[in-house]
């Protein structure tokens, strides 16, 4: 990990989405965070969190009946406020690299994954005759894409093959910041290794990754920070060592995530997430919480809690240990 100035640096990040009969979904709300050169950051939580969201606007690809507010600096650019012509002709691709969360849709379905990979390493590297094909077989070894594969269209692809697909596609141009919005999905164990390892690869080349994923064990290989998103926002944010080590999360839902693996206690976490556009007031966890007193009444500021250097945590509760963790 790297001690140079922050690569991308978001700043008090909101997504509202506008429906009819004036309804509003809050979607995102006061995220801020830094990612350097040489780090990655993992975004976790629960479907339907913001995570996702949070990557479209970083990328210019919401709808239009959103509405953002804050900052997101790319190298000085305002990925907000920056023209669709800008992000289209110098932010997508070469200086961020996106793997999808659904690949299918972002796989033209009339090519092969072959002449997919050779267009993009024309457009994205300026390489042109004999050197393109090769690039491309490279791309996709790096996504351990089969070779006997790449000339089958999309629909050929199970959903596994179309993530290698999109992977190889993401990582032709070596992009100094690369958004992996669940990498892992659909693939068995073997190739989740092998797909972190090439993300890890990427990170120690220099380059920034933010990755949002459900697979906490592969946040675990992967990530030097952890961000704990829950109802739009962020309330942990922790070096993976100590998030998933010694002391462990300090918020409880972040708490509640890691003891529902299997290999911890597989203990789910009571009750459903609120929907984004019936927030409740105060701390959205505090309905599921069994720590919840009057305080929580009050959205909790994420803040560092006492003896907690290079932490935050949004939780009225998080300078004192859980109840059932106080004799560890």
């Amino acid at each position: 990990m790297t001690t140079e100035p922050p690569r991308l640096s978001v700043r008090d990040l909101s997504v509202r989405f506008h429906l009819s009969g004036g309804r509003t979904v809050a979607a995102v709300t006061g995220v801020s965070f830094d990612l350097a050169p040489g780090e990655c950051l993992a975004l976790v939580g629960e479907s339907g969190c913001g995570k996702s969201v949070l990557a479209s606007a970083l990328l210019g690809l919401l709808p239009g009946n959103a509405r953002t507010r804050g900052t997101a600096l790319l190298d000085g650019l305002d990925l907000l406020t920056a023209r669709e012509s800008v992000l289209a002709g110098t932010v997508r691709g070469r200086r961020i690299a996106l793997i999808p969360q659904s690949p299918a849709s972002h796989l033209t379905p009339v090519r092969t994954v072959r002449s997919q990979l050779e267009e993009t390493v024309r457009e994205l590297t300026g390489l042109r005759g004999a050197g393109v094909r090769p690039a491309a077989e490279r791309a996709a070894e790096r996504a351990a894409f089969p070779a006997d594969h790449l000339d089958r269209h999309p629909h050929q692809l199970s959903g596994g093959l179309a993530q290698r697909a999109a992977t190889a596609l993401a990582l032709v141009g070596d992009a100094p910041l690369l958004i992996a919005d669940e990498p892992t999905t659909g693939l068995d164990r073997d190739l989740v290794d092998r797909t972190v390892g090439e993300l890890r690869r990427h990170v120690d080349a220099g380059c920034g990754l933010l990755v949002i994923t459900h697979d906490l064990a592969a946040a675990e290989r992967v990530a030097d920070r952890v961000a704990v998103m829950y109802a739009g926002r962020i309330v942990e944010l922790a070096g993976a060592d100590d998030f998933f080590g010694a002391p462990g999360p300090r918020h409880p839902y972040a708490r509640g995530l890691l003891e529902a693996l299997p290999e911890r206690s597989f203990t789910s976490i009571p009750g459903m997430p609120p929907e984004l556009d019936a927030l409740p007031g105060g701390c959205a966890f505090a309905p599921r919480c069994d720590r919840a007193t009057d305080a929580c009444t009050v959205v909790p500021a994420l803040t560092a809690p006492p003896g907690a250097p290079g932490r935050a945590v949004a939780c009225h509760h998080a300078h004192t240990r859980a109840p059932e963790t106080a004799d560890a």
